[in-house]
């Protein structure tokens, strides 16, 4: 996928989009091939550090001990000290707060307290503090600096369908600071992928309601194949050739002719 061709497509979605009274996110799909995912080890779960924040605050919960607790109250959406965790043996209420967050940051020497208590909640959702993108902090460590970093983190997953997709800015960004995330994904993604970029099979860009377009791709607008995976509807286009579609009219009107004969 050339830098070019996603600055291209970029336009095409924009200037073929209609208005909305709300912001749109710009959407990247891209479908892998070649990959059994039926293997646990060839699901895609990874970060992508992006340059440019997507204009969507990202919620942080911080899990700490006395030594972080101050620094977490300031910058933190929640903060819960490890002296309260008993209370989370309420179902319910774990449920509530795996939900409202996006991440969770924990003191390393509270860790395994951590997943006792909210493991079985977190687990499920991959939500379980991550030290790849530093979510594990050590007691001195800095707690500002890695809600920062996630503002700008995102995660991609496979999942259980060859598809990846997320938002990569909104419409109102530069162009060139959304390009920039798109390439960042694209680049991330091909990097975890056994056979690199030979694993893409394509990639699309969209609005949240707009049509999908082919990055390459020769023509305007491009249905998307996983089209029930992504929720996006292709454009209506009058085929040349006649398809199942096209023959379910005279179809139906067969049974009818038959009725009035007999």
């Amino acid at each position: 996928m050339e830098k070019k061709e996603v600055i291209q497509t970029l336009k095409e979605v924009k200037e073929n989009s209609q208005k909305r009274n709300f912001k749109q996110s710009v959407e990247l799909i891209i479908n892998l091939k070649g990959i059994d995912l039926k293997k646990q080890n060839n699901h895609v779960n990874i970060f992508a550090n992006l340059h440019y924040s997507l204009d969507k605050k990202v919620s942080v919960c911080a899990f700490v001990g006395p030594e972080l607790k101050s620094q977490a109250e300031i910058v933190c959406d929640e903060t819960i000290s490890v002296d309260d965790f008993p209370k989370y043996k309420d179902k319910k209420l774990l449920k509530t707060l795996a939900k409202t967050h996006d991440f969770f940051i924990a003191q390393a020497n509270i860790m395994s307290n951590v997943a006792t208590t909210f493991g079985r909640a977190l687990g499920p959702l991959n939500k379980m503090p991550n030290p790849q993108i530093g979510c594990v902090l050590p007691p001195n460590g800095n707690v500002k600096a890695v809600c920062e970093g996630l503002q700008k983190t995102k995660r991609l997953m496979s999942r259980n369908n060859p598809i990846i997709q997320c938002n990569v800015g909104k419409e109102d960004m530069k162009n060139e600071e959304v390009v920039d995330n798109i390439m960042t994904v694209y680049n991330t993604l091909v990097a975890a992928l056994p056979n690199e970029k030979h694993n893409i099979k394509n990639a699309y860009l969209k609005l949240t309601m707009s049509e999908a377009f082919m990055i390459g791709g020769k023509q305007k607008k491009e249905k998307l194949v996983e089209k029930e995976k992504t929720g996006t509807k292709p454009a209506e286009k009058k085929s040349e050739k006649k398809g199942a579609t096209e023959k379910k009219p005279d179809d139906k009107k067969e049974p009818i002719k038959k009725e009035t004969k007999e």
